[in-house]
């Protein structure tokens, strides 16, 4: 039976032709290796169920096929790793090496073809190479999780954003908080824009960002004893700034969620008011009790060190309880009343509050940008606004691209335009504009990044995503 299926698989993937290498190199994924003295029990055909003859002749195209992978001679490899492969596909019982490089030769055919049947044939037949290593050697949840990164990046548009997304989930929840770390990235994006189109409902979305959370605070816990802490701060770039962005959803995370991400920032600068009413606000929002022991400790030191006199009553004293409770669209909904009754330099200042509600807690940066600039038009030469849209440019990084490389990186260009321009106009932004501006050129892309994509620094450059700016391109070194 294993014999007859193995020949239906292996009729499959001849019907490939061999071309050329490509110099494209394929993001190679880590395969554990367990070694044991001798050969263990496989459901797949290995060199112990040959006759002699044939495991010589398996075992000898197995070290061929290897000799010549290992050289970059994909061309010649190919036909030595179907016999090896045709033979034995679990060789020793032990390796399995032998699907990866499958993989990455028929992924080389994908590249070097613009023949549509040929792509469908050599996806196909990885998704098989797959599908027959998790017969031979199980661990579902990783392969899952390689298919789906696969067709993401490799093969993007022959699987719909949904079949990813589950590939991506089987991966997930088969792993928990070891889940691989190439998953975490992509699995986040189609998370987060498929909820919003309403494919994903709010309660698998929540189990899942709280599993991709536990998932990221466990791999960087533990990257220094993996020396693998560059592919965790690129994650880190990325997924935690999309992952809160959810925050802007009622209900969508608890308490618990909101105490342990925000009550830390509390403690460590207890006395500022600011801090202890962002804070409130945010275990607030999650559904914490008030007369729990946090939020009494909350209330206490805001009572102590910055304790105000209550507004006068109306939609704006309206809008700061709502806003206070953690209830932001019903917050600015008041603020937007009130303003017809107020003098110009407070309608700025309401505008720029309602701006800074939009960047911070709702995350819709297009809405933040267009109170900040109606606060600016009503009062000139303060510079607020413009640190505000300043902040929301750098912060555009994970929305315009993956959170590192050009995308992600050009954002800076148009933040720091606005920072500097906050400093001239108003002086008392000066200290805070300077710091951004130091703290931020060096995310800017460097000379070789600029010159691979024919620019030269000095160039007008518009920004693309959300933004729409022009700016001047710039380097970093």
């Amino acid at each position: 039976m294993k014999n007859r299926s193995l020949f239906a698989f292996f009729a499959i993937i001849c019907l490939a032709s061999c071309t050329p290498k490509t110099t494209e190199e394929v993001i190679e994924k880590p395969v554990v290796e367990i070694e044991t003295p001798t050969e263990p029990a496989n459901p797949c055909i290995t060199f112990s169920s040959l006759t002699p003859s044939e495991k010589d002749q398996a075992e000898t195209a197995y070290v061929l096929y290897k000799d010549q992978y290992d050289l970059g001679n994909y061309e010649q490899a190919l036909p030595l790793w179907r016999t090896a492969y045709g033979f034995a596909p679990a060789a020793n019982g032990r390796v399995k090496y032998q699907f990866d490089h499958g993989v990455k030769m028929f992924n080389n055919l994908y590249n070097s073809t613009d023949d549509s049947a040929l792509k469908s044939t050599y996806v196909d037949t990885v998704m098989m190479i797959y599908d027959k290593r998790i017969e031979c050697f199980g661990d579902e949840a990783y392969i899952s999780g390689r298919k789906a990164f696969d067709y993401y990046y490799y093969y993007p548009g022959v699987k719909d954003e949904m079949s990813v997304y589950n590939l991506f989930k089987k991966a997930l929840d088969g792993k928990g908080k070891e889940a691989d770390y190439f998953i975490i990235n992509p699995m986040t994006k189609l998370l987060v824009d498929n909820f919003h189109k309403g494919g994903i409902p709010q309660e698998q979305a929540q189990e899942v960002a709280l599993k991709l959370t536990g998932a990221i605070d466990h791999g960087t816990s533990l990257c220094e004893k993996n020396k693998n802490c560059d592919t965790w701060e690129i994650i880190n770039s990325y997924a935690p700034d999309r992952l809160e962005s959810f925050e802007a959803v009622d209900g969508f995370y608890d308490c618990e969620y909101y105490s342990n991400k925000y009550y830390p920032v509390f403690e460590q600068d207890n006395t500022n008011c600011e801090n202890i009413l962002f804070v409130s606000r945010r275990m607030i929002r999650g559904g914490c009790d008030k007369a729990g022991e946090k939020l009494t400790e909350l209330k206490r030191m805001y009572t102590e060190h910055c304790y105000t006199p209550p507004p006068p009553p109306g939609p704006c004293s309206q809008g700061n309880t709502f806003y206070n409770e953690g209830n932001y669209k019903e917050a600015i909904s008041k603020f937007e009343e009130c303003l017809n009754g107020l003098d110009t330099e407070k309608q700025a200042k309401y505008k720029l509050l309602i701006a800074k509600i939009y960047y911070r807690d709702l995350k819709n940066f297009p809405k933040s940008r267009k109170y900040a600039r109606e606060a600016a038009q009503l009062k000139p030469n303060w510079g607020e606004p413009y640190m505000l849209i300043g902040k929301l440019y750098a912060s555009s990084g994970p929305l315009c691209g993956p959170g590192t490389g050009w995308d992600s990186q050009i954002v800076t260009w148009p933040a720091i335009d606005k920072w500097k321009y906050a400093k001239k106009i108003d002086p008392t932004v000066a200290s805070e504009a300077n710091t951004l501006i130091a703290q931020y050129k060096k995310y800017m892309p460097n000379k070789e990044d600029v010159f691979i994509r024919s620019l030269k620094p000095g160039d007008s450059f518009t920004i693309p995503c959300w933004i729409q700016e022009k700016t001047t391109i710039r380097t970093s070194d």
